[in-house]
């Protein structure tokens, strides 16, 4: 419907989108219309607005122009939600003559880059901004786009415009799925998406990477990175756990998660000392400050407690990093669950681990939900709201009933494990043996629902993990060199 509310520009038509206060149905939502200026032919076109929200996935706002001199149309999407913490990085392998993948769903923020490495071709941010489409209608648009001035470079530079046919030609065959390639989704703000239509279950042609921030990705999205200023040592603070005391130093820590958080780390072994230095908020770009500390961890090794808190948006994290020499070899963590007993226990999982629930069919690659310091029950139902989150596209108005009753099912079976009515398995693999979960006995060796495997990685783990590129021989030799002197 349309607004009641007469709508004079973009700033009056957001403060009545940021006055809603309903975003979960589009069809609560008022259609705002205004008056701007068209760039192609210079009069007064329209401009519609329209806050609604894709499902499970983010609150957005779509904008459609209209120019009735001209006929000039354009469209895009602005997310209305928050900046995502890290950014994200997704790589789906189009297959030659499989028409489906092509008609996967996209969502472009205006942030993300797509990238064609076959080609060589890229389609920078400015390109097609704030885009929802299908990896097809991605390309044919880049086509079109191409063409549109092919006349003019014919009378200008021939030559170039003969190169740019032959590519054309190359890129509508991708379009049409008659070659196989390789679409690559990069967005630094991590509000873009690929669906994958076999959710939850993995999506063999589609992987997702999340990464951190550079500071010119964090300027580039328009938040001020602030230079780090201090001592002699980058601006760090070496407090010491006495002079703090428990109370304080617990509340420190608790700073980046609950209260469980700090409490479960404290039932292994207190720190000698907090240190305290500067850092940038990834959500708002803010000064802020990140508290670390050091400790062991019986049975398994020793670990980096980091936690970040930022004072500007409420913005809180928690790292938990493994400590000491890579490993040589990986690990698989096996665990029985039998009863509620064991949803109890601690989970450490780092950001390198894959989970998996063989009875659910469930797989979760790394990285997917980071680095975390947990219990069983903790993450499953973490599990669940990334689940939701991530995968967006499993109510929308194309989404078969099939396919909205196996999500359901899904769903259903995945909250019945933490009620535990029947035995079940969760399996940690990382490559770098960074994960970790506690025994419920006192010997580790006595818990025969809890089974450690070490394993040697593949070729491709170490290339994944950039193992296969680390070359250390100018270290050794100027360490041999500097020990026989």
């Amino acid at each position: 419907m349309e607004s009641t509310n007469p709508i004079v520009d973009v700033g009056s038509a957001a403060e009545a989108i940021s006055a809603a206060d309903d975003i979960s149905s589009s069809s609560a939502q008022p259609l705002h219309e205004i008056e701007s200026l068209c760039m192609r032919c210079g009069e007064n076109g329209t401009t519609r607005l329209l806050l609604t929200r894709i499902p499970h996935f983010r609150e957005v706002v779509l904008m459609a122009f209209e120019c009735s001199y001209c006929n000039e149309r354009n469209n895009e999407v602005q997310f209305a939600g928050e900046l995502q913490p890290k950014g994200r990085c997704y790589k789906l392998q189009v297959q030659s003559g499989d028409q489906t993948i092509l008609n996967r769903q996209v969502v472009k923020s205006d942030s993300a880059t797509i990238k064609i490495p076959e080609l060589d071709f890229e389609i920078p941010p400015e390109a097609q901004r704030g885009t929802l489409s299908t990896v097809e209608g991605i390309l044919m648009r880049a086509v079109n786009e191409l063409e549109s001035l092919q006349d003019e470079r014919k009378k200008v530079d021939p030559e170039k415009a003969e190169a740019l046919d032959k590519f054309l030609i190359k890129l509508k065959s991708l379009a049409n799925g008659e070659m196989g390639f390789s679409f690559v989704l990069d967005d630094p703000s991590g509000n873009s998406f690929i669906e994958n239509p076999f959710a939850p279950a993995m999506d063999p042609a589609l992987s997702i990477k999340y990464y951190e921030r550079t500071p010119e990705q964090q300027e580039a999205l328009g938040f001020q990175v602030e230079a780090q200023s201090g001592d002699g040592d980058g601006g760090t603070k070496h407090v010491p756990h006495g002079s703090v005391g428990a109370a304080a130093f617990q509340r420190s820590i608790a700073q980046g998660n609950t209260e469980d958080f700090a409490n479960s780390l404290f039932r292994y072994s207190a720190p000698e000392e907090v240190m305290t230095f500067p850092s940038t908020c990834g959500t708002c770009g803010v000064r802020s400050e990140t508290r670390m500390y050091v400790t062991k961890i019986p049975y398994f090794q020793e670990v980096i407690v980091m936690a970040s808190s930022c004072d500007a948006c409420g913005y809180r994290s928690s790292e938990l990093k493994a400590g000491g020499q890579t490993p040589a070899k990986g690990k698989k963590i096996t665990v029985l669950v039998q009863n509620k007993e064991d949803l109890s226990r601690d989970v450490i999982k780092s950001d390198n681990a894959s989970v998996t629930v063989p009875e659910l069919d469930l797989e979760l690659t790394s990285g997917t939900l980071g680095g975390m310091v947990t219990t069983i029950e903790g993450l499953i139902t973490q599990i669940g709201e990334n689940l939701d989150k991530v995968h967006g596209f499993n109510f929308g108005d194309s989404t078969d009933e099939f396919n909205k009753i196996k999500w359901k099912d899904f769903k259903s079976r995945l909250s019945k494990l933490l009620d535990v009515e029947e035995p079940w398995t969760l399996i940690l693999d990382d490559g770098l043996a960074g994960s970790f979960v506690s025994p419920i006995t006192d010997a580790i060796e006595d818990d025969h629902q809890l089974k450690f495997e070490d394993y040697e990685r593949s070729w491709e783990q170490n290339e994944e993990l950039g193992l296969n590129d680390i070359d250390t021989s100018a270290a050794d030799i100027y360490y041999d060199s500097t020990t026989t002197t």
